[in-house]
């Protein structure tokens, strides 16, 4: 099935690819780089002693890898072509993006910290689409080159996918806005020079217009960063943080104020797909790994390819693997052509229906390898405890299928 690859993308495939076998592959062998994608990889990776957080090592590796994929114009294929990019289309990504998952665990795309040959640049989007000049002249290209990156504080600790009644608010105080309230899962806290804040700044508890997004300094006062909780894949990058009476002018407001909500549903809706589309990729994976085992490995005399209860259970997940690139690719194209929201559904379709897909065919992998899929030597435990979050982060699956309801029975969006 080759819905929505036209030549070109073809193309860009075959480079991809080249550009992979020929700098990345022998950048991950060089210096035991390797440790950090074998049974080592989270140890490796993780300074346990330093709360949990990326070693050094690590991070300068992906810095690495990302300054030889910008050098070959491959890094910022979908920012704006003011930004140094190609303004790839959403279904140009995801057929990227899950061409990148297909390839396996390495330095090209790694999961945990979702670097990737090709860049996504979610922040740089957000600035560009909604920032001032100023904004965007303070972050566009530091945000690409790594000398600016900004967190992103949406949840809370008594509010996550109900953000309309988060707690944090914001009131002006001498020609300033004065943001107090704490913030949970504070993605990428630990090495962020700003943090999108969202706050009230109007409006009651559930209501969607009053929420405001902030660019706040890291180091601002009372900014107070405080635990990186620990998780089910390490290292970490997601804190607890307290704002405390933490000043910062009106310039610091992105997008317009009152309507922080439209900044952070930006921020998720386009990712979602790319998302869908990365879990369908690694999904194939762990289902071409476990038909090329079971036609290798020979039990009781004939190899488990023999044995439906081997063949079954691999089918149901290829044949719900090959719809599902279909509903992501055409999705995708959708998004491309028309009205996000027109389209919210599908997209909320795609995104829970593939990071389940992956769960199931990294447990299925494990069973098929037996006790080697359950180890640490083989890549399977590491797929599912990393795409295991993405049912609950970004919207979760409940809340996708919820999206989907609502236009199913004409409570939301073109049924309505």
């Amino acid at each position: 099935m080759h819905f929505g690859i036209t030549e070109d993308l073809r193309t860009l495939l075959v480079e991809l690819d080249g550009f992979i076998e020929s700098e990345i592959v022998p950048l991950q062998a060089e210096d035991d780089n390797q440790r950090f994608f074998d049974h080592r990889r989270e140890w490796a990776r993780t300074d346990f002693e330093a709360g949990g957080l990326p070693r050094p090592e690590w991070r300068a590796l992906l810095t690495e890898m990302r300054r030889r994929a910008d050098k070959a114009g491959l890094l910022r294929r979908d920012l704006p072509a003011v930004l140094g990019g190609a303004e790839a289309s959403n279904l140009e990504m995801a057929v990227v993006r899950e061409h990148l998952a297909h390839r396996g665990l390495g330095l090209h795309n790694d999961l945990q910290d979702e670097s990737s040959v090709v860049g996504n640049f979610p922040s740089a989007h957000l600035v560009w689409r909604f920032g001032s000049d100023e904004q965007r002249a303070q972050f566009g290209e530091p945000l690409v080159t790594g000398e600016r990156s900004l967190g992103f504080a949406l949840t809370e600790p008594e509010h996550g996918s109900d953000a309309t009644w988060m707690a944090t608010a914001a009131v002006r105080s001498g020609g300033d806005w004065v943001i107090n309230g704490e913030k949970r899962w504070n993605t990428g806290v630990d090495t962020a020079t700003h943090d999108l804040v969202f706050a009230r700044t109007s409006g009651r508890p559930g209501d969607a217009v009053g929420i405001s997004a902030f660019i706040v300094p890291i180091d601002a006062p009372g900014v107070e960063v405080g635990l990186f909780r620990w998780t089910f894949n390490m290292p970490t990058d997601h804190a607890d943080v307290a704002l405390r009476d933490v000043r910062v002018p009106d310039s610091a407001i992105l997008g317009e104020e009152g309507q922080g909500l439209e900044v952070a549903q930006a921020f998720v809706h386009e990712n979602r797909i790319r998302q869908a589309a990365s879990s369908l990729g690694a999904a194939q994976y762990c289902i071409d790994r476990s038909v090329a085992y079971a036609r290798e490995r020979v039990t009781f005399g004939q190899p488990l390819a023999m044995r439906q209860a081997v063949q079954w259970p691999l089918v149901e997940l290829h044949t719900d693997a090959t719809m599902l690139r279909m509903l992501v690719r055409g999705t995708a194209q959708d998004l491309d052509q028309g009205s996000h929201m027109e389209v919210s559904d599908l997209v909320s379709m795609c995104n829970y229906r593939a990071n389940r897909l992956v769960c199931e065919a990294a447990d299925r992998a494990m069973q098929v390898h037996g006790g080697m899929g359950y180890s640490r030597h083989l890549p399977f435990e590491h797929i599912y405890r990393h795409h295991r979050r993405y049912r609950i982060t970004e919207g979760a699956e409940e809340i996708q299928m919820r999206k989907v309801a609502g236009h199913l029975f004409g409570l939301t969006g073109r049924r309505k």
